[in-house]
């Protein structure tokens, strides 16, 4: 199975009253990319603990609006590495409207034991996966 970007064409209930993007749908789109491209790889969020032995948690999020983005503006969202390192790792999200970034979001995740309480290593097999987004420096600007 191969992922494929997220591509959607905004509709109304996505924006304010005078047309512009809602701050907040943002992270519901960055959710369902990272869990489509994890699935994309055989990966269900829901199941890391019986799939790798591990839980993550996000710990962190946040979004950088650059560009007014507007309804019936076509998005396509790119994920990248922002960072990765033993228990944790940010995905980066970046949104494109005619291949450019309006905007950028990031979610941080940190690996648990399947109890949820100690830090856990990022798993092998989660560390295959992240290796095959790009990195911010890989990603043309």
């Amino acid at each position: 199975m191969s992922y494929e970007p997220l591509r959607f064409r905004l509709a109304y209930g996505d924006c304010d009253v005078v047309g512009i993007v809602y701050f907040a749908v943002y992270y519901p789109w960055m959710e369902r990319a990272q869990t489509l491209w994890l699935y994309s790889h055989g990966l269900r969020s829901g199941e890391l603990a019986e799939q790798l032995g591990v839980l993550t948690v996000g710990v962190h999020s946040d979004c950088t609006y650059r560009q007014m983005v507007r309804v019936f503006d076509e998005l396509t969202i790119r994920i990248v590495l922002d960072r990765v390192g033993t228990t944790s790792y940010t995905l980066g999200f970046d949104f494109l409207r005619d291949g450019e970034v309006v905007t950028h979001g990031s979610m941080t995740f940190v690996c648990r034991t399947p109890e949820g309480g100690g830090k856990a290593a990022i798993p092998e097999r989660l560390l295959e996966v992240l290796r095959t987004l790009p990195t911010p420096a890989e990603v043309p600007t």
